[in-house]
C-alpha cells in the first residue's frame, strides 16, 4: 500500500524565514507549532524504500525528523531514499540534492530542461554519476523508477506539464535547458501498481484549466500549491514587489482561487503545500485558516502521513 510523507510544506525560505520579521514569522519563532520546513515530499509503495519528490534545502533536518528515512539499523552505510523527481529547477527544489553527495546510490529523475540546469552548475557534480545517474523524465509518458539495485519500486509515475514559469533565478538569462515551452514546471500523479490507487503532487501552478481539473478529478489525494492566500498579499504586506502570478503560483483564495477551481471535483484528501511565509492561512487561529478547513482542505505539519 502505498504511502506519502509530507516532509516539508513551506515555500522558499521556510516558516519562520532566517530574516523576516512578518505576523506569520514572529508566530512561528514563538510557536514551533507553526513552522514549515520547504516542500519536500516522500513516496513509498513498500515502506522499504522511499522517494522524495524534490530536495529542499531543509532535507537533512527532515530526514532526521522522518523515522521512515533512517538508515537501516546495523548498516554502515545505508538510506531508504531510492530516488529524487524533480518537478521544477528552483532552489528550493534541489538545493537539497547537495546534502546526498555522501556515496549512497540513488537516481534523480527530473524533465530534460531541469537536468539541463543542474548540468550547467558544476556544484552538482559533487555527486557521482556512477552512483547517482540523471535519469531524463517525458511530460505524459509513465515510467516506474528503480530502485538501486535495478528491481521494481512498485510506483508508476506520469510527469504532467501545468501552468508555471523557469527558476526566478534564470529570468533575463539563456535557458540552459532552451527554449521549449514546457518542462519547468510539472506535476506528478503517482500510482500503487498493486492497488492503482493515485497520488497528485504540484507544489507549483499558476492557473488550473479545464484540462486539470479532468486530470485531478476524482482523486485520492492531491497536495497543491498553497504559496499564496490572494494575489497581491506579498505587496500588500510589503514583503515583495511581485504578485503570485508573476512568481508561478495561483492564489487559495478568490473566485480563480485553487479552492474555488479544485471545488467539486471528487478529490477525497485535499492538501496544500508550498505555502509562503506571507500566507496568513498558515496560522490555525486565522479566518484564512478556518475558510481553507471549512473548504475541505488541510494545511498539513511536517511529517504528516497520508494513506491514500
Amino acid at each position: 500500500m502505498m504511502r506519502v510523507v509530507v516532509l516539508g510544506a513551506a515555500a522558499g525560505g521556510g516558516v519562520p524565514q532566517w530574516n523576516c520579521g512578518c505576523p506569520m514569522c514572529r508566530a512561528a519563532f514563538a510557536d514551533p507549532a507553526a513552522q514549515r520546513t520547504q516542500a519536500s515530499v516522500a513516496v513509498s509503495a513498500d515502506g522499504a524504500h522511499w522517494f522524495l519528490i524534490n530536495a529542499s534545502p531543509d532535507l537533512r533536518q527532515q530526514v532526521i525528523a522522518t523515522p521512515q528515512l533512517h538508515p537501516r539499523e546495523g548498516s554502515l552505510r545505508h538510506s531508504p531514499i531510492a530516488g529524487v523527481i524533480l518537478t521544477n529547477g528552483e532552489v528550493d527544489a534541489v538545493a537539497g540534492l547537495l546534502s546526498m553527495r555522501e556515496g549512497a546510490p540513488f537516481s534523480i529523475y527530473g524533465h530534460a530542461k531541469v537536468l539541463a540546469v543542474l548540468r550547467a552548475n558544476s556544484i552538482f557534480n559533487v555527486l557521482n554519476d556512477r552512483l547517482v545517474p540523471r535519469r531524463p523524465i517525458e511530460i505524459d509518458q509513465p515510467f516506474e523508477p528503480a530502485l538501486p539495485d535495478g528491481a521494481p519500486s512498485g510506483l508508476v509515475v506520469t510527469a504532467f506539464a501545468v501552468p508555471g514559469k523557469a527558476a526566478w533565478y534564470l529570468e533575463g538569462q539563456a535557458h540552459p535547458g532552451g527554449d521549449a515551452a514546457d518542462g519547468d514546471t510539472l506535476g506528478l500523479t503517482i500510482t500503487d501498481k498493486a492497488t492503482g490507487t493515485a497520488v497528485h503532487v504540484l507544489t507549483a501552478c499558476a492557473r488550473v484549466t479545464e484540462d486539470l481539473k479532468a486530470r485531478l478529478a476524482g482523486a485520492a489525494v492531491l497536495l497543491f500549491d498553497g504559496t499564496v492566500w490572494r494575489d497581491d498579499e506579498l505587496i500588500v504586506a510589503g514583503l515583495g514587489h511581485k504578485t503570485g502570478q508573476a512568481m508561478g503560483h495561483i492564489a487559495m483564495s478568490g473566485d480563480g482561487g485553487a479552492i474555488a477551481a479544485l471545488d467539486d471535483l471528487g478529490i477525497a484528501q485535499k492538501l496544500f503545500v508550498h505555502i509562503n511565509n506571507s500566507n496568513p492561512a498558515l496560522l490555525a487561529d486565522t479566518a484564512e485558516r478556518r475558510a481553507v478547513e471549512e473548504a475541505g482542505w488541510t494545511i498539513p505539519p511536517d511529517g504528516t502521513e497520508v494513506t491514500p
